[in-house]
């Protein structure tokens, strides 16, 4: 199996295990009396599981991304690209400017 497809689901179980760990928390903190309406329901079973993969796909993309991400690139050995072209900068352009005279007649008396 390659190394990236062995990579994906070692990941993807790691983050459907925390998934698990995560709504066994919610049950067993009672939050919003979420153990409540799963023991008293008869769909309550089905509701965990909805939960669960639904949490697990999100840790899963978030455990792989994070491994991805965390991959070592082994592109240290300096620039590759070529020999960089120098940008060339013009010089400022002059504007002349009116006298006061002329600008007095240009823009009105002031």
């Amino acid at each position: 199996m390659p190394k990236l497809i062995r990579l994906y689901i070692t990941h993807v179980a790691i983050g459907f295990g925390i998934a698990a760990a995560f709504v066994g928390m919610l049950l067993y903190f009672n939050v919003a009396t979420l153990w409540h309406l799963v023991s008293t329901s008869d769909k309550g079973l089905l509701a965990v599981v909805i939960l669960w993969i639904s949490n697990g796909v999100i840790f899963a993309g978030v455990q792989f991304g994070i491994a991805v991400m965390r991959l070592k690139d082994d592109d240290d050995e300096g620039p590759r690209g070529g020999l960089r072209q120098h940008v060339m900068r013009p010089e400022h352009a002059t504007i002349p400017v009116p006298a006061d005279e002329e600008r007095k007649s240009l823009f009105g008396k002031r």
